[in-house]
């Protein structure tokens, strides 16, 4: 069996290249985007920052952390930290 360290780091890689390639992918389509249109250079700019692949990630992300680091800022509150 695989050891809990290797499992980890495993879905770390695995989730980390997931993120990656779609931030990836939504940087080309966007590139893609205001290449490929005719329009004003305020319309290009709108097309190409205004869609976010992941417009709640800083949001959930901040969630994610404040549930998993609770335990640890309970302790360290009760000893006087």
């Amino acid at each position: 069996m695989i050891s809990i360290l290797a499992q980890e780091r495993l879905l770390g890689a695995a989730l980390g290249s997931v993120f990656v390639g779609a931030a990836i992918f939504d940087q080309r389509m966007g590139i893609y985007k205001s290449i490929t249109t005719n329009t004003s250079h305020h319309e290009v700019k709108e097309a190409a920052y205004g869609k976010k692949l992941f417009p709640d990630l800083p949001h959930l992300w901040n969630k994610a952390v404040d549930e998993t680091f609770r335990p640890v800022i309970a302790y360290l509150g009760s000893r006087g930290w």
